[in-house]
């Protein structure tokens, strides 16, 4: 125990001497969590229209102002003389209203009058927004003036957001963007320090001497764990200072998971710079692991569900996708033991499975010095 300490020691002097890796175990996941925080959403606004009025009256110049009168659009100017696929051309405009000569007078009469919505489908996510939401304005636009809807429906919804009823784009990003930074620079900074006493050979002093393979890689461990919980707690702070977040229900799901996490990722790291003594390879490993599969195969940006069939059983690998879920029901939803636990195990045993491939490579190279 007294080596592991001295070890775990060691490492930490070092971390705190080294102010750059300092500044990467701390700030930069900061900026991180703020700069993606921010700018990632799930509420589309602004989004450049034309509307090209040729009728010219009273109806329509209202329809052209409930699409105005929208959060979601934003009317670009446009002669009627140009064609639309020409805002389209020179990025001013991803969708165009064009409204006939007839529509006024086709309306007073109580005639199907039908408008034409032209979509720029060279973003296909995009497209479908546009021609949702263009749908939407013009169905409220029907309701207003009493069109479309001449009697009372029979089945009537009454919709009710729960666990975000804001439907913040920030408290469902927040978290994920959480566990990328945990995920990331923790494991990061334990392949670097694993990696450098490789690639100086300094990596023989340990062989030779009478450290264990497990004093050596959990005196590591633990130094990293500790860098990764120093980390969660200034991300954390943050989120629930700027972020509006609050633990919902019983927490000790989300620290036992974020404990094991920390082994997790610490371990992860141990690996790779066991395995790769080369600190730029290990970096590429570390960061295809830490950030690639995180940001791909975790659920962080979209559901697993609409991940390929032939790529989607590697997400049941990647242990960030775990802890995602645990955050976020941590966060959110509050499930609590019932709905987290066997992703808790499934952390735990991920974890288990790095540190048993870090101690065979080292007990492998200690045994051939």
């Amino acid at each position: 125990m007294r080596r592991l300490l001295a070890q775990t020691r060691k490492e930490l002097t070092q971390l705190l001497r080294d102010r750059l890796a300092l500044a990467l175990a701390l700030l930069l996941p900061l900026a991180q969590l703020t700069l993606m925080g921010s700018s990632l959403s799930l509420i589309v606004r602004d989004l450049p229209i034309v509307v090209q009025d040729l009728d010219d009256s009273s109806a329509s110049l209202a329809l052209g102002h409930a699409f105005r009168g929208s959060l979601t659009f934003r009317i670009v100017p446009w002669l009627t003389d140009r064609t639309p696929d020409r805002s389209f051309a020179d990025n001013s405009a991803r969708g165009a209203l064009i409204i006939p000569r007839s529509f006024g007078r086709d309306l007073a009469r109580g005639v199907d009058t039908p408008v034409q919505i032209i979509v720029d489908g060279s973003d296909a996510n995009t497209a479908r927004l546009v021609a949702g939401y263009t749908t939407g304005v013009v169905r409220s636009f029907n309701a207003s003036r009493g069109a479309g809807a001449p009697r009372q429906p029979a089945v009537q919804t009454a919709i009710r957001f729960w666990y975000n009823p804001s439907l913040s784009s920030r408290k469902f990003y927040g978290p994920g963007i959480f566990v990328m930074a945990v995920s990331m620079f923790p494991p990061l900074l334990a392949t670097l320090a694993m990696a450098k006493e490789g690639e100086r050979k300094t990596i023989l002093q340990v062989y030779v001497s009478s450290i264990s393979a497990h004093e050596f890689l959990l005196g590591k461990i633990l130094a990293f764990m500790a860098v990764a919980f120093a980390e969660s707690l200034l991300l954390l702070a943050f989120l629930f200072a700027f972020f509006g977040t609050r633990l919902a229900g019983d927490p000790t799901p989300f620290l036992v998971a974020t404990l094991l996490y920390a082994f997790c990722v610490a371990s992860f790291g141990t690996m790779i710079g066991a395995a790769i003594p080369n600190q730029a390879a290990a970096m590429q490993a570390v960061m295809f692991g830490g950030f690639l599969l995180v940001f791909m195969l975790s659920g962080l940006i979209f559901p697993l569900a609409n991940v390929p069939a032939g790529l989607r059983w590697i997400s049941n690998l990647v242990w960030s996708r775990y802890y995602i879920e645990v955050v976020r029901d941590a966060f959110l939803q509050g499930g609590g033991w019932p709905a987290t636990w066997y992703k808790v195990v499934a952390i735990g045993g991920i974890g288990s499975v790095f540190y048993g491939l870090a101690w065979r490579r080292m007990r492998r190279m200690q045994l051939e010095v």
